[in-house]
């Protein structure tokens, strides 16, 4: 599903917690990987299995700072690396990017999360919430379910675009002014939702033709998830997912990651 939003290329991993290990996808294009090539890594690992991503010790830090987290994935959408080039911190202007967290970090270090201290830096700067920029270097989401965990990346990517697109017209309309974000009873009560509509969001985006990009199908920031949106037929066609039952992928009401429903 990454490979077919565009949010990867070559590179992109998603993983999930099983127990006192965590299930990751190999070091390969993502469009490409099967079941049969997940590799398993104990949570208290060392060191890395051969064929793991490089970048495992950033999921490896985040299960252990974060004992909600049940699953993780991990992308470059574009408009990731602009904001995270601009801002300390991404506070949401739009509803369904409160479902991200109150605001998302940015990881000031742009080098690559390959060794375990560089991980566990990066981790300790998203102590709650969903989200995390990495200046230069993509970003992290987690979820219940890996299904939720790639449905944030999606909403990663659209409410950087969105923040992007207020920014730039904040500055051509009254010289500099400064975005309106969220107030917090705004970005509470969008939260308070997002248990029930998160899901509805992964089935619209896992079962339509796919956007090419958070700006070219789907739900917008105002729009109702789950009504199906026009789709992009030029692009190839989709990889082969692994069906999932959205049952065990329901968040619990306020849409924090639940270990025990994922």
């Amino acid at each position: 599903m990454l490979a077919r939003l565009g949010l990867v290329t070559a590179f992109g991993h998603v993983s999930a917690r099983a127990g006192d290990s965590m299930l990751i996808t190999p070091a390969a294009d993502l469009a490409g990987v099967s079941a049969a090539s997940v590799i398993e890594v104990p949570l208290a690992a060392r060191a890395l299995p051969a064929g793991a991503p490089a970048e495992a010790w950033a999921h490896l830090a985040l299960y252990r700072a974060r004992p909600d987290a049940a699953a993780i994935a991990r992308a470059q959408p574009a408009a990731a690396f602009a904001v995270a080039a601009v801002t300390t911190v991404m506070v949401p202007v739009h509803g369904q990017a409160a479902w991200l967290g109150e605001s998302v970090p940015v990881y000031g270090d742009a080098a690559l999360l390959r060794s375990a201290d560089r991980a566990e830096r990066a981790a300790s700067c998203l102590p709650a919430g969903e989200a995390l920029l990495l200046r230069g270097n993509g970003a992290l989401t987690l979820g219940a379910a890996p299904g939720l965990a790639v449905t944030r990346m999606w909403l990663l990517a659209a409410a950087c675009d969105v923040y992007l697109s207020a920014l730039a017209a904040s500055g051509a309309a009254s010289g500099a002014s400064p975005v309106t974000t969220l107030s917090d009873g705004e970005i509470a009560s969008w939260r308070a939702v997002g248990g029930e509509l998160l899901p509805r969001l992964w089935e619209h985006l896992r079962s339509g033709p796919g956007p090419a990009g958070p700006g070219s199908a789907g739900p917008g920031p105002g729009e109702e998830q789950g009504q199906g949106q026009p789709g992009d037929h030029r692009r190839p066609p989709a990889p082969r997912v692994m069906p999932l039952d959205l049952r065990e992928e329901r968040e619990p009401h306020g849409g924090a990651p639940d270990r025990e429903q994922a």
